[in-house]
């Protein structure tokens, strides 16, 4: 079973994929990138769940008409488009972040909670003083107009990691990353006429109602502010579990897929 297409929902209209059969599941992908990030994921594990990949509003092939929003209920829209009830949820970076909202707004849709280098609403971790020069560094490149060296930058602090040069990653990797990212940051005029809306209260302070089986996953390469927020999830998540992805800056699924599907099948599995 595959389909792929347009969906009406919330609003917009959403790129989506969909592939094999059995327990839902939902792949999320990361603010640097669009659905394509699961390419190292998609079809394998679709030989055990129906998998689910789209692009957010304003990335890939979705659109992102002007307004408020909320990227919940775009996810709520197509499950419902899609006549799921209930799936496991990835998410990757933004990604994450948006799977653990969803999840504390539709818990009886939650089957499993996947967070992957995940953002945390209302969490302010604090930044090494590197990190924060850099973020500096591509806000001057960005109100300098220079798109290129601004993709260029954030390749860099997400894909390496600052402790790790770019002779140290996988240059099909990042190729794949520039080329995501790249059409994101072309995109970003359309999506500065959005308006989106959050979780009236903040993920950080409603952890302890997540009761789902929870995995954490964290490259070892990751900020410092993401790690911090990984270690806020596995503390604060009843039963969560937390695993280490060495090598690996904010794309674990990504450098090192081979290790990355054991690890989410392997939990999968054990919550069957």
């Amino acid at each position: 079973m595959s389909q792929s297409g347009m969906a009406a929902v919330n609003g917009t209209r959403l790129y989506y994929e969909m592939a094999g059969e059995g327990h839902p599941l939902v792949l999320i992908h990361a603010g640097i990138a669009d659905s394509r990030m699961w390419d190292d994921q998609f079809a394998l594990f679709a030989e055990r769940y129906r998998v689910v990949r789209y692009d957010l509003r304003g990335f890939g092939k979705s659109e992102v008409p002007p307004g408020p929003y909320a990227l919940r209920d775009d996810l709520y829209g197509l499950l419902d488009f899609l006549d799921i009830q209930k799936a496991y949820v990835i998410g990757v970076s933004m990604g994450g972040g948006l799977a653990i909202d969803f999840t504390l707004e539709h818990p009886d849709m939650v089957g499993a909670l996947i967070p992957v280098c995940a953002g945390l609403g209302g969490f302010e971790p604090s930044a090494t003083e590197t990190e924060i020069a850099y973020r500096e560094a591509i806000e001057a490149a960005e109100h300098a107009g220079d798109i290129e060296r601004v993709n260029d930058m954030e390749v860099h602090l997400w894909v390496d990691g600052l402790g790790r040069t770019p002779e140290q990653v996988s240059t099909r990797v990042r190729q794949r990353v520039l080329v995501m990212n790249g059409l994101a940051l072309a995109r970003e005029a359309e999506q500065d006429q959005a308006q989106p809306q959050r979780l009236h209260q903040p993920a950080v302070g409603r952890l302890a109602e997540i009761r789902v089986p929870t995995l954490v996953i964290i490259g070892d390469q990751d900020l410092s502010r993401i790690q911090q927020t990984a270690d806020k999830l596995a503390s604060d998540i009843t039963g969560a579990r937390k695993v280490v992805i060495r090598d690996t800056a904010h794309v674990p699924n990504m450098e090192r897929p081979d290790e990355f599907n054991h690890v989410v099948l392997e939990f999968l599995g054990s919550v069957n």
